[in-house]
């Protein structure tokens, strides 16, 4: 007898090994500002941060324009179909055919090999269903969760913004990387 195949509330295209990829919706809103609360939030980015409370960055979802050159994906486990982290992509140049990502995984859930999987799923569908020839990444030097799933997605190093990034009073370098379509 044939295995059944399973379906998930999304299309095939965004389906990896250990998870699936949604839109984002409000009520994702509450995991991902927990998520980003837990995870140090001043270490995920180089630009200062107003705080929301948990309402207050669920309007602002809501209110966000909807576009085709930025757009928030749900991590769900294929497995009882358990939301553990965003993915992302902005910054999204139609000239250069390029776009920067972002992900954040629930700190319960990383080290398992989702992110890895999640970036695989977002990459495919970028390069082959949105024709784009790079993404890219940034991150600070001190982030060796970040610098490691990049490496092993095969990102190139292009380029070190020295002393970018401001975090519990030290300035530190910020990386840049790349990968492109003929890459992978």
């Amino acid at each position: 007898m044939a295995d059944k195949k399973e379906n998930f509330p999304t299309h095939p295209t965004f389906v990896g090994k250990k998870v699936f990829l949604r839109p984002a919706t409000p009520e994702d809103v509450a995991n991902f500002h927990h998520w980003f609360i837990q995870s140090e939030p001043q270490s995920q980015t180089a630009h200062p941060l107003p705080f929301y409370t948990v309402a207050e960055a669920s309007e602002r979802f809501k209110k966000a324009e909807k576009s085709n050159e930025r757009q928030a994906f749900t991590i769900v486990l294929k497995e009882g179909k358990t939301p553990v982290g965003k993915i992302s992509f902005f910054n999204y140049n139609t000239l250069n055919l390029s776009a920067e990502l972002g992900i954040l995984l629930d700190p319960d859930h990383r080290q398992k090999g989702l992110a890895k999987d999640a970036m695989l799923i977002l990459i495919n569908y970028l390069f082959r269903y949105r024709n784009l020839n790079k993404v890219y990444c940034e991150t600070a030097d001190f982030n060796t969760g970040a610098i490691n799933l990049l490496e092993a997605l095969d990102f190139k190093l292009d380029g070190t913004l020295r002393n970018h990034h401001f975090f519990n009073g030290e300035f530190h370098n910020k990386f840049v990387y790349s990968l492109l379509r003929f890459e992978i």
